[in-house]
């Protein structure tokens, strides 16, 4: 007997199969990160609609898969942020790199991630209903992301060895900022400006955030994103599209 399922889940990309279908990857809410085969979502008289269109927050009905590829059988939307974030390019570059981020945190193991959950969630919603820049919200989210796997840069102790103070020297295999004793070869000085963008980031202070200027975003832009990929021990190729 076919077994069905509910959840509430945010859709990170589609992929076609066959003439018509596609399949979905999906960050669900109790099942996390699956995929699931979506029958004729290309085709114009598809009963999905848009409902299944990236970035969007849908509740799904599934038919459970054998080898762990779902059915969908019904998809309601919920929150629909893909229309939004398409029409721009820097919401929607930002949008797919957090897309690619979630696919780096989470396994496709069905088991919960409900914190990492709703930081997507938030972060999609972000860039679709407010002002924010999207790329200040794909870092934002990249910090907090990190937090959630246990392996977020050290922004104001040493990394090594726990040292108190605002350490100047910032070493991405160290796990962040380093003290002088602990310091390694080829650690980076970045600005004061830059970390403190960090930290705002990193807590959710969008008031501190939005005045910052070009220089320091970049250069915050360049380290988290290097620790992210260091210790995910893969690249985000998406990060390349995002306008700085």
């Amino acid at each position: 007997m076919r077994k069905f399922f509910r959840d509430d889940a945010v859709v990170l990309r589609t992929y076609k199969l066959g003439e018509a279908d596609s399949i979905v990857s999906c960050f669900g809410r109790k099942t996390g990160r699956f995929r699931a085969v979506a029958k004729g979502l290309r085709r114009t008289s598809s009963k999905f609609g848009a409902r299944l269109a990236p970035f969007g927050h849908v509740d799904l009905q599934l038919i459970e898969g054998r080898s762990g590829l779902h059915t969908v059988t019904q998809a309601v939307g919920m929150h629909l942020n893909g229309g939004v974030i398409s029409s721009d390019w820097s919401r929607y570059t930002s949008a797919c790199s957090i897309a690619e981020a979630v696919e780096r945190l989470v396994p496709e193991d069905n088991e919960p991630e409900v914190e990492l959950f709703q930081l997507t969630l938030g972060a999609f919603r972000a860039l679709a209903e407010t002002d924010l820049p999207g790329p200040l919200v794909l870092d934002s989210y990249l910090l907090r992301g990190m937090k959630t796997a246990g392996w977020s840069p050290e922004l104001t102790n040493c990394a090594t060895c726990g040292g108190e103070g605002e350490h100047r020297a910032f070493s991405v295999p160290a796990g962040g900022a380093v003290c002088s004793d602990c310091r390694p070869p080829g650690s980076s000085i970045p600005s004061a400006p830059a970390v403190a963008l960090m930290r705002a980031l990193d807590q959710g202070q969008w008031a501190d955030v939005v005045d910052t200027g070009v220089r320091e975003r970049n250069e915050a832009a360049g380290l988290i994103a290097a620790h992210f990929q260091w210790h995910s021990q893969r690249p985000l190729h998406t990060l390349t599209y995002v306008p700085r």
